[in-house]
């Protein structure tokens, strides 16, 4: 990274000062600022972040980083090989502030098979420090560098190939505050994305090895927040209540996608966007964030409900993982927002039942009612949780309840002919009235069977098995039937 310096004339930096704008101070001024004292770092491992410094001087802050290869959940059923720093994806988060002599120590596992070093975009020299932390296994390597510019930047390991060292997770976020900090908030969370290629296909089970091929033809299998498909979801959810104010530290390690983050039910106060401390832009829905950059988001959360964060590729987040949750508890403000005032069908394209094209493919076929059920989590986490929920719990008004279900328990052939057939109009689930279509899925017998089987399994349900040849007898064409 090189240095910016900043090359402007006092009329410059009244008008800017007049705009607003926070200017900060120079390069030259950091290089010079005396450094008293020391202290070690404290870092966290995501969704947590280090305490603000609230430090008014230049300290000599001491970094030890571990680099550890890992086996680890990257989706349900399927394991991968992550490469980290500390031992999780992503790295830890480091916070120093502008003005700090940092003593850097890299320290390579004595288990790890690769040798790997760190490249830090806060770093003003050769390859961030890359250069200088070539670190083999059951070694240790140490530099410091001065922090002359603040801001929230990535690191990640530059030992090559580089793009399989990032790939298998090595990256994180280091925030150079600051003089006189940030905002004060009530909550701060980290937040990074990856995307991960696999030999096998998104939700192929077992140990899955890297892909390069489909690393270099930029095709990932799962795009992800902080290393796994569920990592923000269900107890990993972010917690607050309606009236905190929320900052997010959002990085994106890549290697190759770029990121649309956006928090679905909340507008973003405040965004630093390539976590660029001097300038701020307000009141943003989506901001895009590159790889290998970051960006700091401020929010107030003004009523209770959960929030979702996705990446505003879609698929990427419905189908590939990078879906998150925050849960708001608190009071309703129905000023702000009323919730559902009534409820009627609209359908202005006709009242056909919509199918949800999939390909059959064949796979792995299940031999137990276990692993049955292992494979149908898989699938209800790719095509039913977006709607049902990863907890069955459905949402309110719109889609109905799958636990403890009432209408589910009642008529397995039932239910295999609204999957496989669709379902349009009125039912009653638990004593609740819902009216809307839900779409035919063209999945695999065998794919119908053990998503059925997974859910008769979970939730309070009755525990029914479904048989692919079950299906097969009662697969009905889509829109042929009504709900009975």
């Amino acid at each position: 990274m090189g240095t910016r310096r900043a090359k402007v004339g006092v009329a410059t930096v009244i008008f800017l000062s007049w705009l607003g704008v926070g200017y900060g101070a120079t390069s030259d001024e950091n290089i010079r600022e005396k450094v008293e004292g020391q202290e070690t770092a404290i870092l966290a491992d995501a969704p947590s972040v280090p305490p603000p410094l609230g430090r008014r001087n230049a300290t000599k802050v001491i970094v030890h980083l571990e680099v550890k290869e890992v086996e680890g959940k990257l989706s349900d059923g399927v394991r991968y090989t992550f490469w980290t720093f500390g031992g999780k994806v992503p790295g830890k988060f480091i916070r120093i502030r502008e003005g700090d002599l940092v003593e850097f120590h890299l320290d390579n596992h004595p288990s790890s098979k690769m040798p790997h070093n760190i490249d830090l975009h806060a770093v003003t020299g050769p390859g961030g420090g890359a250069a200088s932390s070539f670190t083999a296994p059951g070694h240790s390597s140490v530099f410091s560098f001065k922090a002359l510019n603040p801001g929230l930047y990535v690191y990640h390991c530059a030992t090559a190939p580089v793009a399989m060292h990032v790939a298998n997770g090595m990256y994180g976020l280091i925030l150079v505050e600051p003089k006189g900090g940030l905002p004060k908030v009530d909550h701060e969370f980290y937040v990074m994305q990856g995307d991960f290629y696999t030999k096998g296909k998104n939700g192929e089970k077992g140990l899955q090895p890297f892909s390069m091929e489909k690393a270099i033809d930029e095709r990932p299998d799962y795009v992800v927040f902080n290393g796994s498909t569920g990592s923000l979801l269900d107890d990993g959810a972010l917690q607050v209540k309606a009236g905190d104010t929320v900052r997010l530290f959002v990085g994106n390690g890549g290697p190759n996608m770029t990121s649309s983050f956006h928090v679905i039910g909340e507008i973003f106060d405040r965004v630093w966007p390539e976590g660029n401390t001097s300038t701020v832009t307000e009141n943003v829905a989506t901001t895009m964030i590159p790889a290998g950059s970051a960006a700091i988001i401020d929010f107030k959360v003004n009523v209770p409900g959960t929030y979702v964060l996705v990446d505003h590729s879609l698929t990427r987040a419905f189908n590939k993982g990078a879906l998150g949750t925050m849960k708001a508890s608190g009071e309703e403000n129905k000023l702000i927002y009323s919730g559902k005032i009534s409820d009627e069908v609209f359908l202005p394209e006709g009242t056909k039942i919509r199918v949800a094209e999939q390909a059959e493919k064949k796979g792995a076929v299940a031999k137990t009612k276990a692993e049955r059920i292992a494979m149908g989590r898989a699938v209800y986490a790719t095509n039913c949780a977006a709607c049902h929920q990863s907890g069955g719990q459905g949402i309110p008004h719109a889609f109905p309840p799958l636990a403890n279900s009432d209408f589910l328990n009642a008529d397995k052939i039932r239910a295999i002919k609204v999957v496989t057939g669709g379902l349009q109009g009125k039912v009653t689930v638990n004593g609740q009235d819902y009216n809307g279509a839900m779409p035919a899925w063209s999945l695999s017998d065998e794919d119908i069977a053990n998503v059925l089987t997974y859910v008769y399994s979970s939730w309070g349900n009755s525990g029914k098995d479904v048989l692919p040849q079950e299906v097969k007898a009662n697969r009905v064409k889509p829109g042929a039937h009504a709900a009975e």
